[in-house]
């Protein structure tokens, strides 16, 4: 297999880079999960609390329409569809990369269509509804292990026969189903039936989890034990044999290898011991060749080894057991606190990973002695820590465009990067301030800049909401950031096109190069 940090995770159109751990970010439409049941049980908040989570750092939206909690209530695909699609099309709408948390094939289909890029299935696509779903579409697919806790609709045997009597007895049967169609249409389906069992198993599996006793691990539950864990092998032999049975039956149905990814189901039926076990394991989970994705947090057993009893102040362990998740191979890492998380993760990253990532800043400046801003604010870009500037564009004189008054000198700097994108950007705004720009109430980027500095494109990343989108949404449309780049590198509008940036005719595009104000003495 491929070294997992050269991984490409594909999820619709999104091609989803693993060469750095992504944060996928819990959104809850529901009154009763388990720590912040009721928080965005609405439609304004949920979306509201979901442009949050991707100015916090998420990279992915998770959002899910029923709890699976211990106990929980089964929720009906028409309720679940209820709460989660107006939400699902606000963040697609947004430019997010959403995923849809559920086990009802028809919410997913209904989602997928809507623009969701993956399924997180609770139930490990057992239903082969849930197949279909992902056959017929290119959505990322998430095997979870939960137990086996769909229940496969039977087939139902057909026999032909032309006979007399045999038509005599079709005509007999019509007459009593007709007797019967009252009731019946009253009756629960069969597919209703199925999805009530379901509900019952994976409550059940919850409850047993819960209470500290497991149909596979019955032998913890007493006795005297000579070791701290039980034995790695018997529970990985089961987690590790559904998860790869089930990704298998995915590929055998036509969903391609790449847009599988695997969750072993922290507190699924399983007990604090067994959860560290697989935690352990990590590692071994990788070496299946799909990506993994860590889901601990807030779980029972984070609880367990932290001494931490109230679910919503395990934040902190959380990201503890993520960083571990991380070390072993993991790359998706799915928790509510993602500002946390992706503080922590960044920290971390930073330090033990050497990942440098080639980038683009735009800068402009439309007042004072603009060239000499636009030196000053490319030697702070190279002082920012674990940055620094490969090549700086000649400075060019602009038509001005969005509002501007006045014409403004351009130019863009290729860097080389270690940060996050959502910390650089911090970074650069620093040195706005530092420039002394300001922003002007109803003249929010339109008005007069000492400076302004526009982060273009980052190697392998991709980004939405409010406080920063990569690439840059208006890179393709503006002459003053074309031009520039072109003393950066042959072709831009080529390398930009394999970035999937469309780039303007010279005619059609805003701020048109007018002069060449000659090079930038920065250094």
């Amino acid at each position: 297999m491929l070294r997992e940090d050269l991984m490409t995770w594909h999820c619709g159109k999104h091609a989803l880079t693993l060469a750095r751990p992504r944060i996928m970010g819990v959104l809850n439409v529901t009154p009763d999960s388990f720590s912040d049941g009721g928080a965005h049980d609405t439609t304004e908040a949920a979306i509201e609390w979901g442009l949050k989570l991707l100015d916090d750092g998420a990279d992915i939206i998770d959002v899910g329409g029923e709890s699976t909690r211990p106990g929980f209530r089964p929720v009906s695909p028409d309720e679940e569809a209820r709460r989660v699609i107006p939400v699902v099309r606000a963040l697609v709408d947004a430019g997010a990369i959403v995923s849809i948390d559920t086990r009802h094939p028809e919410v997913a289909r209904l989602a997928v269509k809507l623009g969701a890029a993956i399924v997180n299935d609770v139930t490990g696509f057992t239903n082969p509804e849930m197949v279909r779903v992902a056959v017929e579409s290119d959505c990322g697919c998430i095997v979870m292990h939960a137990g086996e806790v769909s229940e496969r609709v039977p087939r139902r045997s057909v026999t032909l026969d032309s006979s007399a009597a045999a038509r005599a007895a079709a005509a007999h049967a019509d007459k009593d189903a007709d007797e019967k169609n009252a009731a019946e249409k009253s009756a629960p389906t069969e597919a209703e039936r199925a999805d009530a069992r379901a509900a019952e198993r994976l409550d059940e599996v919850m409850r047993r989890s819960a209470r500290g006793v497991t149909s596979s691990t019955v032998t913890l539950a007493g006795g005297n034990r000579r070791f701290t864990l039980p034995e790695s092998a018997p529970i990985m032999r089961r987690v590790m044999g559904f998860l790869g049975d089930q990704a298998r039956e995915l590929m055998r149905a036509g969903v391609a290898r790449e847009r599988i990814c695997i969750d072993p189901g922290p507190g699924f039926g399983k007990l604090a011991d067994e959860d560290v076990v697989i935690q352990r394991a990590n590692a071994k989970m990788v070496s299946m060749g799909y990506p993994v994705l860590c889901a601990v947090s807030r779980k029972r057993f984070v609880g367990a080894v932290s001494g931490v009893t109230d679910a919503a102040s395990r934040d902190a362990a959380t990201a503890g057991v993520c960083i571990a998740a991380v070390e072993a191979g993991a790359r998706i890492l799915r928790v509510h606190d993602v500002a946390g998380v992706s503080q922590a993760l960044n920290s971390y990253w930073s330090v033990a990973h050497p990942d440098p990532r080639r980038a683009f800043v735009a800068l402009g400046s439309n007042v004072g002695d603009r060239l000499d801003y636009l030196c000053r604010a490319t030697a702070l870009i190279n002082a920012i820590p674990l940055t620094c500037v490969t090549g700086v564009s000649r400075a060019y004189e602009t038509d001005p465009a969005y509002g501007i008054a006045m014409p403004v000198a351009n130019a863009v700097a290729e860097i080389r990067t270690e940060l996050a994108p959502l910390v650089l950007i911090d970074e650069l705004l620093e040195i706005e301030k530092k420039l002394g720009r300001t922003r002007p109430a109803g003249q929010e980027g339109h008005g007069p800049r000492t400076i302004d500095l526009d982060l273009l494109w980052v190697e392998g990343e991709t980004h939405a909401g409010r406080k920063l989108v990569l690439p840059h949404p208006r890179l393709g449309e503006r002459d003053f950031v074309i031009v520039p780049m072109e003393d950066l590198m042959h072709d831009p509008v080529r390398f930009l096109a394999h970035a999937g940036v469309s780039v303007l005719p010279r005619e059609q595009r805003v701020g048109l190069v007018r002069a060449d104000l000659g090079e930038l003495a920065w250094e």
